[in-house]
């Protein structure tokens, strides 16, 4: 399948790079991440078109067929113009719809080749291990066991890709990990920015910009990256930074997701 996205085509590379397992079925793909399958985004089906009439039933089946004893149900949609399709089939699939905004900037004017105060890669024990932390202060205590052996599951992809394919950044204040994020590239001349995360108690201070222009340097210099791709939520504060850097909108990704009973 030829997939027109392009949210969705740097999702899949980022994937392809985290070792998931992406089959092509003409129509549609599935996604697995064996190594985290309650990753909801790992682990999904990926739909060519909008959806039509009587999709919901094969959907389904599909995924309780793809992923037996997933409690969740993740759908993308591809194209570029956030069409979700039918909406006799989007009412059945009960699903959350969310629509996410693709942007694009050039690398090369983006990028920032001087060393930056207090922007370095992550390398060491304790970096990861800080970063662990401002994960749980950006998204709140794990509720459970299960989440939080997802979070440590998810971390370590992150460090693994951090090796090969990418490269995470952090921004310190003194020596606390106060904003970090993630840049993925596999040499084709696009890259995507990963989970733009800071810490609550330390907003508004410019961290986020010098990281987009710290990886961008990387992602040009060591990635061959002309164009680096960034999703984001259409009502995020965020939005407004990355233009400020030059990124410009190219499409709404579309994409369907909720808890189910075990399948």
């Amino acid at each position: 399948m030829r997939v027109t996205s392009l949210g969705f085509s740097t999702d899949l590379m980022v994937r392809r790079l985290a070792g998931s397992i992406i089959e092509d079925h003409g129509d549609h793909l599935i996604v697995r991440t064996p190594h985290i399958p309650n990753f909801w985004w790992g682990n999904f089906v990926l739909l060519g078109r909008p959806l039509r009439a009587g999709d919901t039933q094969w959907i389904r089946q599909t995924c309780r067929e793809s992923f037996p004893g997933a409690q969740h149900l993740a759908l993308g949609i591809d194209g570029m113009r956030g069409e979700v399709g039918a909406a006799t089939e989007v009412a059945a699939m009960t699903l959350e719809v969310t629509a996410s905004v693709v942007l694009m900037a050039n690398a090369f004017s983006l990028s920032n080749d001087a060393a930056t105060p207090g922007v370095r890669r992550l390398s060491t024990d304790a970096d990861w291990t800080q970063l662990a932390t401002l994960r749980d202060a950006w998204q709140g205590p794990a509720a459970d066991g299960s989440e939080a052996t997802f979070r440590a599951k998810r971390l370590t992809e992150a460090r693994e890709l951090n090796e090969y394919g990418g490269a995470w950044f952090g921004s310190f204040e003194g020596d606390l990990l106060a904003a970090a994020l993630g840049i993925v590239g596999d040499g084709s001349g696009i890259a995507r920015y990963q989970a733009v995360e800071t810490h609550p108690d330390h907003r508004r201070r410019g961290h986020a910009r010098r990281l987009l222009q710290a990886a961008a340097g990387h992602a040009r210099n060591h990635l061959a990256t002309k164009q680096l791709i960034i999703v984001a939520d259409p009502t995020s504060h965020a939005i407004e930074l990355y233009r400020s850097l030059g990124f410009t909108e190219l499409e709404r990704q579309v994409q369907l997701q909720g808890r189910t009973a075990p399948m």
